[in-house]
């Protein structure tokens, strides 16, 4: 038995969630609907035109991997993050945030909170607009950083899958690191799921994903979007017979139609759960979350896939990625 069921890996990011207009969007020239990378005097200039917004949720860790590993540990399951913060104020936030989550962490503080390194803990600006969309600028910080001297590779031996955040494909350090958490969880028998997470990455960074994914891994998350991007079609029945190439297991998320799952036998559709979306944001690493917490209690993958479909349309019906802690066990309980 593993201590963990998710060795997480990802970038670390504070985010702040506020309400636009598409105009603002225009004015402010922000591409829609992707994740943007981002210096720090645009992210400030963005903040100083938007700062009489709305804000939607609460400030929160943040970043992709860590959504999805706090999933997993609020319905229950046991998660690791490695992850690279600054010794400021949001650093100190941030890793007490992922313990109060109950996720263990590493992140580059060697002896402890006090060890941490001088630099600024990433920010992530998330801006959403009514039709429930959610566009995202990224100051990776000294995030972009996280490098392989910060893998642990005993934990990861601990754990029953490595979980990769596509996003660190952006950062030749970043890259690296998830090249090495993969190559040292096949040495330890511990499976491989990573996140191709967002099209823009698909995109502009498909060779770097390709690294990262090598020879083939255990389990890839995506949307219909990054599906197509990743095998150069315009036809899901392609992208799925494609997809077994690069991974033994895919999940598909397809919004409001579900999810296409390949269970490394079949193929299935899980059903989406009806729901009124008022914020995207987090619903990808919701519906891994819940689903990489199914497959390691017992589940089938199509029940892990039915019960992430419920995850992610009620993470969908609120502001934020996240849920209150009851929501979670409630959940459990349908």
């Amino acid at each position: 038995m593993k201590k963990y069921h998710i060795f997480g890996l990802g970038n670390a990011l504070v985010d702040t969630e506020i309400q636009v207009s598409d105009q603002d969007l225009a004015r402010l020239e922000i591409e829609k609907g992707l994740m943007t990378l981002v210096d720090q005097d645009r992210q400030n200039f963005l903040i100083e035109n938007l700062q009489d917004h709305l804000t939607l949720s609460n400030r929160a860790c943040g970043g992709s991997g860590a959504n999805t590993v706090i999933s997993l540990t609020q319905f229950g399951g046991k998660g690791y993050m490695a992850c690279k913060v600054a010794d400021d104020e949001n650093g100190h936030f941030y890793l007490q945030d992922l313990i109060d989550n109950g996720v263990d962490h590493s992140s580059n503080n060697k002896g402890g909170n006090d060890d941490l390194d001088v630099g600024i803990t990433g920010k992530c600006l998330v801006m959403v607009t009514p039709d429930a969309e959610r566009t995202m600028n990224s100051f990776l910080g000294i995030g972009e950083t996280l490098s392989p001297d910060d893998i642990d590779t005993a934990a990861i031996a601990d754990s029953e899958y490595v979980y990769i955040e596509g996003y660190l494909v952006t950062s030749d350090t970043g890259r690296a690191a998830a090249i090495k958490a993969r190559e040292a969880a096949q040495a330890a028998g511990t499976k491989v799921a990573m996140s191709l997470s967002d099209p823009g990455i698909v995109e502009y960074f498909k060779i770097g994903l390709e690294e990262m994914v090598g020879d083939g891994i255990d389990l890839l998350f995506c949307n219909k979007q990054e599906a197509l991007s990743w095998c150069g079609t315009d036809s899901l029945d392609e992208a799925i017979e494609r997809l077994q190439i690069t991974t033994k297991q895919f999940a598909i998320t397809l919004g409001g139609e579900g999810a296409v799952i390949f269970d490394g036998f079949s193929v299935h559709r899980a059903e989406a759960q009806p729901i009124t979306a008022v914020d995207t944001n987090g619903a990808g690493d919701m519906f891994a979350g819940a689903y990489l917490y199914g497959i390691t209690h017992g589940q089938s993958c199509l029940e892990a896939a039915t019960f992430a479909n419920r995850a992610a349309s009620a993470v969908v019906g609120k502001y934020g990625p996240r849920l209150h802690s009851a929501e979670y066990n409630g959940l459990k309980l349908l």
